[in-house]
């Protein structure tokens, strides 16, 4: 419950057409069980104390009796249960018969929501939801009835919930996008849909997309065991939230489903998004939970940026690399250039650059090699393994590269500003870093081509660049790329090109470094996860601190469950580390060149994060300090 996080719950219950009594049991059976085992929402079938396919016995008094004992007998199976319910059943109400969804907590029952848009199967039978929210009377308790509610914890910030009924999302005017922009954060639907080729795939693609859409949670239960005499239902359980498919089970498989959603990150996605203003006929019923624990977090994904089910990662990155390539070919077009510049040092980053640049000449029906003006540029700190790796690349790309070796001009330079060549401090690895900016600016000019930038998102959010240096291009393809992704994505080309793959391959193996300080016996020295620490901690907290906004000590524990191996201690020098670099450097963020988004999370100052370059971390370091 802590950190927004909330554990819900759909299940269908061993459903008996006509039968409220056996129905009620099974229901509280399921209530007894998922709440022991943490669930704090528990939404059954539509139409679960009878069955929807109950057909004219829906007229009939004595099962409209026996579903309201039914309930009553639910209602008061819950005393003691800490979760909020929603159960379906049939309720005559002025002469007319509704398709209801009661909502109960610990003993009480909340309100009842009645199905608002009708199939041409329900109007045989039901009346829709009154425009107004009346009060009913319901087993001697006196409750909210109608189609516009929303009930609300009073001791959980941000959950608030909302009742659609079966095939109502797929409404023109669909309820759930009312009670979304009333404040519902998680909407429940009751359903009971018949089962037919592809409809599984179908329903679950529509509630990722309206998760999406609604900025929201959303908990579907469709019901099994209904009558087979004219159709088959087969059950089907989907959670989604903000267009991530949470969970879902398949057509006769699994009658349960237990998913966490995140409520706060789903507000924070609505500020960033705003939902029109909220709905003034809802009618807001409060309710409080009596233990408000931790909940659960199951497995947590130490890599939370692209899909790691193999064969949607090689579509992700198909897409993700088309962005890149489109965007730089775009741009050489519109700027009337037919080449582009490229420091390539065998590192990670130029790899990603060069093949990007590769493709956007083929995009553009432009020769690589008339296309592509390869520079390497050792100095001081290039070890042989890098520089080898550059020049075999261009050479199994067909390209070739000039080097040009910048070490007697920043010795020039360093001895011009009285600096001496053994001081190994800032200013020694930054003049190299500005002496190879300045070499490709220059060669750009001379070639009337582009620089393209090979620096990365993991980079910009830490400040690892060189004001001015590799800070700058002309055009960065990389500048929404993690080191995490990139590592993935030239992982996956490595195994799809056969003339690159070994050399990628090793450009994978060969640590991260800048290289700028004097390496021993041909080895690097510097070595940059050393120095900032690991780059699977880094972009994991950028992920949630920027994409969803969350606190330190909710990244924390979530770190902690995603990587167990770690030590907390310095899991938690990590943070500290991560959060002083990534205020301090804000201002290297706030003159970066372009760069088309093709990651997740853009730090670009014109894209999706606008912040001041003197605003101070401290309120962030103050809750690491608690960790």
């Amino acid at each position: 419950m802590k950190d927004g996080l909330i554990k819900v719950v759909g299940f269908a219950h061993d459903l008996k057409v006509g039968d409220a009594y056996a129905n009620a049991r099974a229901i509280c059976a399921g209530i007894d069980t998922y709440a022991k085992q943490g669930a704090k929402v528990l939404v059954t079938p539509e139409l679960g104390l009878c069955g929807r396919t109950a057909g004219d016995l829906l007229y009939q008094d004595r099962l409209l009796a026996a579903c309201r004992e039914a309930l009553a007998q639910i209602v008061a199976a819950s005393a003691e249960v800490d979760a909020l319910v929603a159960v379906g059943l049939p309720l005559a109400i002025d002469h007319k018969l509704y398709d209801c969804a009661a909502v109960l907590k610990s003993g009480v029952l909340l309100g009842v929501v009645a199905k608002r848009y009708l199939s041409r199967q329900d109007a045989r039978y039901f009346s829709p939801a009154p425009d107004e929210v009346q009060v009913i009377d319901v087993g001697g308790q006196e409750v909210p009835f109608g189609g516009w509610q929303v009930f609300a914890a009073d001791n959980v910030a941000n959950l608030a919930v909302g009742i659609e009924i079966g095939d109502e999302m797929d409404a023109l005017f669909a309820p759930h996008s009312v009670l979304a922009a009333g404040g519902a954060t998680l909407v429940c639907n009751l359903s009971a849909t018949e089962t037919l080729p592809l409809s599984a795939t179908a329903t679950a693609q529509r509630i990722q997309a309206l998760s999406y859409q609604a900025k929201m949670a959303y908990l579907y239960v469709n019901a099994q065991d209904e009558s087979t005499t004219d159709a088959v239902y087969g059950g089907q359980i989907v959670v989604a939230q903000n267009g991530d498919l949470t969970a879902k089970t398949q057509p006769f498989g699994a009658r349960w489903l237990a998913a966490t959603i995140d409520v706060d990150d789903l507000v924070y996605q609505r500020r960033r998004s705003p939902l029109p203003t909220a709905y003034e006929a809802f009618c807001v019923v409060n309710f409080g939970f009596h233990c408000l624990e931790q909940t659960e977090l199951g497995s947590v994904d130490p890599y939370p940026y692209a899909p790691k089910d193999e064969a949607q990662f090689a579509r992700f990155a198909q897409e993700t690399f088309a962005i890149q390539a489109h965007g730089l070919a775009t741009r050489m077009r519109r700027v009337g250039t037919k080449c582009v510049v490229l420091g390539v040092s065998g590192g990670l980053d130029s790899t990603m650059a060069l093949l990007v640049c590769r493709e956007a000449c083929r995009l553009l029906g432009l020769d690589p090699k008339e296309g592509i003006r390869c520079i390497t540029m050792p100095c001081f700190g290039t070890t042989d393994r890098t520089k080898n790796n550059a020049l075999a690349l261009t050479e199994a790309m067909g390209l070739s590269c000039r080097e040009i070796n910048i070490s007697e001009a920043v010795a020039r330079h360093l001895q011009d500003i009285g600096h001496s060549l053994d001081d190994h401090d800032v200013a020694f690895e930054n003049a190299q870093a500005r002496m190879r900016t300045m070499v490709l600016m220059d060669v750009a000019n001379k070639e009337g081509g582009l620089v393209v930038g090979t620096g990365d998102l993991s980079e910009l959010a830490l400040g690892w660049c060189t004001y001015n240096g590799d800070h700058m291009s002309m055009y960065a393809v990389n500048a929404t790329l993690t080191k995490t992704l990139m590592r993935r994505i030239i992982a996956y080309f490595a195994a799809q090109d056969a003339a690159i793959g070994k050399v990628l391959c090793d450009v994978l193996d060969t640590p991260v470094s800048p290289e700028l300080l004097p390496g021993k016996e041909g080895r690097i020295v510097q070595k940059t996860e050393e120095i900032v620490g690991k780059y699977d901690v880094n972009d994991f907290i950028l992920y949630y601190a920027v994409g969803h906004g969350f606190a330190p000590d909710k990244i924390f524990r979530l770190a902690v469950a995603a990587f167990p191996s770690l030590d907390k201690a310095q899991l938690k020098a990590d943070f500290e580390r991560f959060y002083r670099r990534f205020f301090g450097q804000q201002f290297k963020r706030s003159c970066s060149p372009d760069g088309a988004k093709a990651g997740a999370i853009d730090l670009s100052p014109r894209g999706e994060w606008q912040m001041p370059s003197d605003a101070t971390a401290g309120i962030w370091l103050k809750t690491i300090e608690t960790l």
